[in-house]
Protein backbone atom coordinates (compact mmCIF):
# COMPACT_ATOMS: atom_id res chain seq x y z
CA UNK A 1 0.00 0.00 0.00
CA UNK A 2 0.90 3.42 -0.89
CA UNK A 3 2.40 5.50 2.65
CA UNK A 4 -0.02 8.15 1.34
CA UNK A 5 -3.15 6.38 1.20
CA UNK A 6 -1.89 4.97 4.95
CA UNK A 7 -2.26 7.98 6.19
CA UNK A 8 -5.66 8.20 5.02
CA UNK A 9 -8.92 9.26 6.34
CA UNK A 10 -12.21 8.80 5.98
CA UNK A 11 -14.87 11.84 6.11
CA UNK A 12 -17.87 12.72 5.11
CA UNK A 13 -18.56 15.42 2.39
CA UNK A 14 -19.57 18.53 3.17
CA UNK A 15 -20.83 21.56 1.16
CA UNK A 16 -17.28 23.23 1.50
CA UNK A 17 -15.63 20.22 -0.41
CA UNK A 18 -17.76 20.55 -3.73
CA UNK A 19 -15.50 22.94 -5.44
CA UNK A 20 -12.37 20.32 -5.06
CA UNK A 21 -15.16 17.29 -5.29
CA UNK A 22 -16.02 18.75 -8.46
CA UNK A 23 -12.76 18.94 -10.26
CA UNK A 24 -11.92 14.99 -8.50
CA UNK A 25 -15.17 13.36 -10.54
CA UNK A 26 -14.84 15.05 -13.57
CA UNK A 27 -11.02 14.57 -13.89
CA UNK A 28 -10.92 10.32 -13.06
CA UNK A 29 -14.19 9.27 -15.08
CA UNK A 30 -14.01 12.61 -18.35
CA UNK A 31 -11.37 14.10 -20.68
CA UNK A 32 -7.85 13.39 -21.15
CA UNK A 33 -7.13 13.79 -17.32
CA UNK A 34 -8.82 10.69 -16.62
CA UNK A 35 -7.05 8.30 -19.20
CA UNK A 36 -4.12 8.38 -16.85
CA UNK A 37 -5.93 5.79 -14.77
CA UNK A 38 -7.85 3.13 -15.22
CA UNK A 39 -11.36 4.42 -14.50
CA UNK A 40 -11.86 6.34 -17.42
CA UNK A 41 -15.15 6.66 -19.53
CA UNK A 42 -13.52 8.94 -22.23
CA UNK A 43 -13.71 6.26 -24.73
CA UNK A 44 -17.34 5.97 -23.70
CA UNK A 45 -19.06 9.61 -23.24
CA UNK A 46 -17.83 12.87 -24.02
CA UNK A 47 -19.41 15.83 -21.08
CA UNK A 48 -18.96 15.89 -17.64
CA UNK A 49 -19.67 12.65 -14.85
CA UNK A 50 -21.11 15.41 -12.32
CA UNK A 51 -21.42 19.09 -11.27
CA UNK A 52 -21.47 21.31 -8.26
CA UNK A 53 -25.58 21.50 -8.17
CA UNK A 54 -25.83 17.69 -8.58
CA UNK A 55 -23.23 17.04 -5.97
CA UNK A 56 -24.70 19.72 -3.89
CA UNK A 57 -27.75 17.78 -3.52
CA UNK A 58 -26.38 14.92 -3.04
CA UNK A 59 -24.70 16.48 0.04
CA UNK A 60 -28.32 17.86 1.43
CA UNK A 61 -29.98 14.51 1.17
CA UNK A 62 -31.08 13.08 4.27
CA UNK A 63 -30.92 9.67 3.23
CA UNK A 64 -27.56 9.97 1.55
CA UNK A 65 -23.65 10.60 2.14
CA UNK A 66 -20.84 11.14 0.32
CA UNK A 67 -17.21 9.75 1.83
CA UNK A 68 -14.08 11.24 1.29
CA UNK A 69 -10.93 9.62 1.40
CA UNK A 70 -8.66 12.42 2.65
CA UNK A 71 -4.76 11.89 2.18
CA UNK A 72 -1.47 13.84 3.57
CA UNK A 73 -2.04 18.12 3.48
CA UNK A 74 -5.98 17.35 3.72
CA UNK A 75 -6.25 16.69 -0.18
CA UNK A 76 -9.13 14.64 -0.99
CA UNK A 77 -7.93 11.56 -3.09
CA UNK A 78 -11.00 9.74 -3.72
CA UNK A 79 -15.05 9.69 -2.93
CA UNK A 80 -18.14 7.19 -3.33
CA UNK A 81 -21.53 8.45 -3.30
CA UNK A 82 -23.93 5.81 -0.51
CA UNK A 83 -27.87 6.46 -0.64
CA UNK A 84 -30.18 4.02 1.60
CA UNK A 85 -33.01 2.63 -0.04
CA UNK A 86 -35.02 0.69 2.13
CA UNK A 87 -33.44 -2.57 3.15
CA UNK A 88 -30.54 -1.49 0.11
CA UNK A 89 -27.56 0.70 0.12
CA UNK A 90 -27.28 2.32 -3.30
CA UNK A 91 -23.18 2.72 -3.93
CA UNK A 92 -22.27 5.66 -6.92
CA UNK A 93 -19.31 7.87 -7.84
CA UNK A 94 -16.75 5.53 -6.29
CA UNK A 95 -13.90 8.05 -7.84
CA UNK A 96 -10.18 7.73 -7.35
CA UNK A 97 -7.38 10.48 -8.25
CA UNK A 98 -6.31 9.22 -11.36
CA UNK A 99 -2.46 9.60 -10.37
CA UNK A 100 -3.46 7.68 -7.27
CA UNK A 101 -5.80 4.51 -8.77
CA UNK A 102 -4.05 0.85 -8.01
CA UNK A 103 -2.82 2.23 -3.95
CA UNK A 104 -5.95 0.65 -2.27
CA UNK A 105 -8.30 4.09 -2.07
CA UNK A 106 -10.87 2.16 -4.14
CA UNK A 107 -10.99 -0.79 -1.50
CA UNK A 108 -10.70 1.33 1.53
CA UNK A 109 -13.68 3.07 0.54
CA UNK A 110 -15.57 0.26 -0.26
CA UNK A 111 -14.93 -0.86 2.87
CA UNK A 112 -16.03 2.23 4.24
CA UNK A 113 -19.71 1.48 2.48
CA UNK A 114 -19.79 -1.71 3.21
CA UNK A 115 -19.59 -1.23 6.98
CA UNK A 116 -21.77 1.99 6.89
CA UNK A 117 -24.15 -0.15 5.05
CA UNK A 118 -24.22 -2.39 8.09
CA UNK A 119 -24.32 0.42 10.81
CA UNK A 120 -27.60 1.49 8.85
CA UNK A 121 -29.59 -1.89 8.56
CA UNK A 122 -29.05 -2.53 5.17
CA UNK A 123 -29.08 -6.09 3.58
CA UNK A 124 -27.47 -5.49 0.66
CA UNK A 125 -25.40 -2.86 -1.44
CA UNK A 126 -26.27 -2.66 -5.21
CA UNK A 127 -24.95 -0.24 -7.93
CA UNK A 128 -24.87 0.38 -11.73
CA UNK A 129 -22.30 -0.10 -13.85
CA UNK A 130 -21.98 0.34 -17.69
CA UNK A 131 -22.32 -2.97 -18.76
CA UNK A 132 -18.83 -2.67 -21.56
CA UNK A 133 -16.92 -1.81 -18.08
CA UNK A 134 -15.52 -5.39 -18.24
CA UNK A 135 -12.03 -4.32 -16.02
CA UNK A 136 -14.44 -2.66 -13.71
CA UNK A 137 -16.94 -5.28 -13.26
CA UNK A 138 -14.27 -7.60 -12.80
CA UNK A 139 -12.97 -5.71 -9.72
CA UNK A 140 -16.45 -5.39 -8.52
CA UNK A 141 -16.64 -9.41 -8.66
CA UNK A 142 -12.95 -9.76 -7.30
CA UNK A 143 -15.20 -7.59 -4.10
CA UNK A 144 -17.96 -9.76 -3.64
CA UNK A 145 -20.35 -7.64 -6.81
CA UNK A 146 -22.43 -10.21 -8.64
CA UNK A 147 -24.95 -8.83 -11.52
CA UNK A 148 -27.99 -9.30 -10.34
CA UNK A 149 -30.13 -9.60 -13.44
CA UNK A 150 -31.50 -6.14 -13.73
CA UNK A 151 -30.43 -3.99 -16.93
CA UNK A 152 -31.17 -0.33 -17.68
CA UNK A 153 -30.90 1.95 -20.25
CA UNK A 154 -28.32 4.33 -19.83
CA UNK A 155 -29.47 7.99 -18.87
CA UNK A 156 -31.40 10.11 -21.81
CA UNK A 157 -30.60 13.68 -19.59
CA UNK A 158 -27.02 14.22 -21.48
CA UNK A 159 -26.15 16.25 -17.85
CA UNK A 160 -24.75 13.09 -17.16
CA UNK A 161 -22.27 12.94 -20.39
CA UNK A 162 -22.78 11.97 -24.02
CA UNK A 163 -22.56 8.68 -24.96
CA UNK A 164 -20.23 7.84 -28.29
CA UNK A 165 -22.30 4.62 -28.67
CA UNK A 166 -25.30 2.62 -27.20
CA UNK A 167 -24.53 1.86 -23.36
CA UNK A 168 -26.41 0.37 -20.52
CA UNK A 169 -26.52 -0.36 -16.97
CA UNK A 170 -25.91 -3.97 -15.42
CA UNK A 171 -26.87 -3.86 -11.68
CA UNK A 172 -24.25 -5.60 -9.49
CA UNK A 173 -25.29 -6.34 -5.71
CA UNK A 174 -23.46 -7.72 -2.80
CA UNK A 175 -25.26 -9.13 0.40
CA UNK A 176 -24.48 -8.18 3.15
CA UNK A 177 -26.64 -10.91 5.30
Amino acid sequence: MDPESSQCKIRMATEKDIPLLDVLVNSAYRGNSSRKGWTTEADLLDGIRTDPETLRNMIQETSSVIFLHIGNQDRIQGCVYLKKKGSQLYLGMLTVSPLLQNKGIGKQLLDSAEKHAKQTGCRSIVMTVISVRTELINWYQRRGYFPNGKTMPFFTDTKFGIPKQPLEFIEMEKQLI
